[in-house]
């Protein structure tokens, strides 16, 4: 990748190159300065070691870029989750404790209709107006609606129209949010070099599970320091604040940075000036396969993510009985765990391709997730945290790779859209709804470990999606 080629700013600082002054001396093999010394142009070895302290640049800014969004969103949703608990009570207090419960995941699920939509919006204007275009906006929109969210009274003090509020502002921040993850990842793969890419785009999922551990952190935090009653007045509010700054300060970075080369590539090109149709019709006429692959592996993710990574610590609490302290303690130490092994099968990718990760991950859950929800029946912390942690690993073999996979399957032009759709519908169906179906599977089976029989039909989905499609690690990157 050549980013003087891809029409970024010039790297030849060095060389104090006035080609196009009138001191030029054409022929001369240099630039003549203005008091008349000539400097020779930098030879071949220094010329390359520029562009290439040029690229990791770059391709520190796009990651920075690229993970502070999705950490934003992210830790946001672990301190939903993890609070959900003391949401409930806040907003829910009229009703039994397993009814409020159900009412605040029903909050959380619902902001996910929001999803599809959104990733339709800002897949079309990722892919016509650029990715760092898109995600500058969609990152002030997503933290300003979290930010809020800590500002809503109670259900004391407002009455219906406190959940009412809450769950206008999480749709808010779930049509938001739907730009993030995909728009991101296409963003990050589109810089990173060819054979590089899942380790490059682990950045993305790495700054989701930074986000969820960092809630995590957060909220065990607020458990030990707050009491109770402070908590339910006003210590769940803290984490949403943060989302105020947070955003600024992500959307500042990505105003600043260029757009990807292969954007700007196919941007500059003459069949780019041709428009077909919009983005989301020409990736529902031309690429049908790909988007039923892309959602069918999506909702292994989807599900295993939010149950695994988000609603665990609640189940462990109200379903298992489990201490809160502990139960978080368990999450943390198995989300740093998980955060070193989506850059092991990021790279795993890189060498062994990404169908061969994906399909080994629907296998192990097929295979793993009911005996592995039976050991957490005895609620001793030791199974637990190992538990986790194995649950934590098997999901990095599809987490760590399904980023790059969805940058690949879809073409430049339409790359934004069709990962927006595809992975943004998948979530609204069985991501967000995740925690509400455990919980009521639960309730209706009378069974602690029913979500598991969930969890492993969706594994048994996505292996029918990836037997179905083909290898991309190894091949670049599709303009059209």
């Amino acid at each position: 990748m050549n980013i003087r080629e891809a029409g970024s700013t010039s790297v030849d600082t060095g060389a104090a190159s006035v080609s196009g002054s009138d001191d030029s001396v054409p022929g001369a093999g240099g630039a003549r300065l203005g008091n008349g010394c000539s400097l020779a142009p930098p030879t071949c070895p220094d010329r390359a070691a520029q562009e290439i302290c040029a690229e990791r640049s770059a391709l520190r800014r796009a990651a920075g870029a690229s993970f502070i969004g999705n950490f934003v969103e992210w830790f946001d949703y672990a301190s939903y989750g993890f609070l959900a608990t003391v949401i409930a009570r806040v907003f829910f207090p009229e009703t039994d404790s397993t009814t409020a419960l159900l009412a605040t995941f029903a909050v959380f699920a619902v902001s996910f209709v929001m999803r599809p939509i959104g990733g339709i919006f800002w897949g079309s204007l990722g892919d016509r107006k650029g990715r760092r275009w898109a995600l500058s906006w969609s990152i002030l929109l997503m933290s300003g609606a979290t930010f809020l969210i800590a500002l809503l009274p109670g259900y004391a003090t407002i009455g219906l129209a406190a959940p009412v509020l809450l769950l206008l502002l999480r749709m808010v921040q779930g049509f938001s949010a739907s730009g993030e993850y995909a728009g991101a990842a296409a963003f990050l793969a589109e810089y990173a070099p060819a054979g590089r890419r899942g380790l490059y785009t682990c950045f993305v999922p790495a700054s989701t599970a930074t986000g969820l551990l960092a809630g995590s952190l957060f909220v065990t935090l607020l458990h030990a320091t707050t009491s109770d009653a402070a908590l339910d007045s006003w210590g769940w509010r803290i984490p949403f604040l943060l989302a105020g700054p947070l955003g600024l300060v992500g959307r500042y970075i990505r105003v600043h940075l260029e757009d990807s080369p292969k954007y700007r590539e196919m941007a500059a090109s003459a069949d780019r000036q041709t428009t077909r149709c919009a983005p989301v019709t020409e990736v529902l006429r031309r690429h049908r396969g790909k988007v039923a692959i892309a959602f069918g592996v999506t909702c292994l993710n989807a599900v295993a993510f939010y149950l695994l990574l988000s609603y665990m610590p609640t189940y462990l609490v109200t379903e298992l009985g489990m201490r809160e302290d502990l139960s978080f303690l368990a999450s943390t130490i198995s989300l740093t765990v998980y955060i070193a092994a989506v850059f092991a099968m990021g790279h795993l990718s890189d060498r062994f391709g990404r169908r061969r990760m994906l399909i080994l991950a629907c296998v192990l859950f097929i295979v793993l997730t009911v005996p592995l929800f039976t050991l957490l029946q005895g609620v001793n912390l030791a199974v637990v945290i190992a538990v986790e942690i194995a649950f934590g690993v098997m999901l990095t073999a599809n987490d760590g790779t399904l980023a790059t996979f969805l940058a690949e399957i879809f073409p430049t032009r339409v790359r934004y859209s069709g990962f927006a759709l595809s992975f943004n519908a998948a979530n609204a169906l069985f991501g967000g709804t995740a925690p509400f179906v455990a919980t009521w599977l639960i309730q209706v089976t009378g069974s602690a470990a029913a979500p598991a029989w969930y969890l492993t039909a969706a594994a048994v989905l996505a292996l029918g999606a990836m037997i179905a499609s083909r290898e991309t690690a190894f091949t670049e990157l599709a303009n059209d």
